[in-house]
């Protein structure tokens, strides 16, 4: 391991709170700065995902003067740390001007010091995580105070060595990325092949009888269990939220556990084919949905969802949680939604209530044959990238240790 000289956060940003700096809580920009364009309000998804073109929020010019403070700038690093903490983008040449909102940390580097692109992929390490945030990737739960990020220490080669170890992990990544867009391309396949065995739900060009879900449902629907978190920790794993996306459950192995007894964890059992709706979240969340697989030992439900069991006869349980994906049902649990301070909810009637098209079972069927052709190519693509993850996060290590 090479010896480099030991710097914090705070030596390699520019002077000032500027450098290290969190985004204004919700508060400070009031209901009246928005407007359908003008500065743009950053926010967690961009840190995700990395695409600065991608729909937003904006404020009026008085109000961009006032929060200038926390305005972004190309060469800067935006960290998520808020929900899905320690993600990391760099802003790219000509962003569209703005400020980060309470669920960004800013980080503007010194580039006569530190280049951005190393500093971006030493910030992503799981040792520097830990640092900034007492743990690594999205299990964060507490982010600590600006005073002691901006003391965070870690090693600093010269430019040279900087460019030089982005360099090499850039190739890394453009295998992973590459990996990445063909599970992105398989992702959209699936509503291609729904589209054109059935149309668009909401125009219904092929006429399919409609129905409301009640009418399909044999069982339930029925809302999940509560347990204080005293009971956390050990016993039957319990489905949460943050679970299943895209009508997928795609975290089984690392559900949390919780104690209760067998009458509980018989009534709240998930079986196969059950289909779980998110009940309680913020409006992006409210109505999501997932079909539930074959599973390797009893899981039981959280509260904030519920489940219910359709006519296998009748209709599809896969085409069942395609067709609640689409902008159609997206419309109705809009309209049926009750808001509350910083969350949404519908209940039971309001899910029952939801109107669904009815095709052929037969042709329901084939869909269903397709898309699991597509899960299970999907299924290949994503044991590839996880091969690729874990030789990058030994790359990395190295890299950082200056073992290239």
């Amino acid at each position: 391991m090479r010896t480099w000289a030991t710097v914090t956060l705070e030596d390699v940003t520019t002077e000032g709170s500027e450098g290290l700096r969190r985004g204004p809580f919700g508060g400070a920009i009031k209901k009246d700065s928005f407007v359908p364009d003008g500065y743009k309000i950053y926010e967690q998804r961009h840190a995700i995902y990395g695409d600065f073109e991608a729909g937003s929020y904006f404020i009026r010019d008085r109000h961009y003067r006032e929060l200038k403070s926390f305005a972004v700038m190309p060469g800067d690093l935006i960290v998520s740390c808020s929900g899905t903490l320690g993600r990391v983008a760099m802003v790219p040449p000509g962003v569209k001007p703005g400020i980060i909102n309470q669920a960004l940390l800013r980080i503007r580097p010194r580039q006569d010091v530190v280049s951005s692109r190393f500093f971006k992929m030493l910030l992503e390490t799981p040792e520097i995580q830990s640092r900034m945030f007492g743990s690594g990737g999205s299990a964060i739960k507490n982010v600590k105070p600006l005073s002691e990020i901006r003391k965070v220490e870690f090693q600093l080669p010269p430019m040279s060595e900087q460019r030089q170890i982005a360099d090499v992990l850039d190739r890394a990544e453009v295998l992973r990325a590459k990996r990445r867009a063909a599970l992105a391309q398989l992702d959209t396949l699936t509503q291609s092949i729904f589209l054109d065995l059935f149309g668009d739900p909401a125009t219904n060009p092929k006429g399919w009888p409609r129905f409301t879900l009640g009418d399909l449902i044999v069982a339930g629907p029925q809302n999940g269990l509560y347990k204080p978190s005293a009971d956390y920790g050990s016993g039957t794993p319990i489905l949460r939220i943050d679970a299943f996306y895209d009508g997928a459950v795609t975290k089984l192995r690392t559900l949390k556990r919780v104690r209760l007894p067998d009458k509980e964890r018989e009534l709240y059992e998930l079986r196969a084919e059950d289909i779980v709706v998110n009940r309680v979240n913020s409006m992006e969340y409210l109505g999501k949905s997932a079909l539930i697989p074959k599973l390797g030992e009893p899981i039981v439900f959280e509260s904030n969802m519920m489940r219910f069991e359709v006519d296998g006869q009748r209709v599809e349980p896969r085409y069942v949680v395609q067709f609640l994906q689409s902008a159609f049902v997206k419309g109705q649990i809009l309209t049926a939604a009750k808001h509350a301070v910083n969350q949404s909810s519908i209940n039971q009637n309001d899910v029952q209530n939801f109107r669904i098209n009815v095709p052929p079972i037969a042709v329901q069927r084939e869909f269903r044959r397709r898309a699991t052709a597509v899960e299970e190519l999907m299924g290949t693509h994503e044991a590839s990238l996880a091969k690729l993850d874990m030789l990058f996060a030994v790359l990395q290590h190295r890299a950082f240790r200056g073992e290239l």
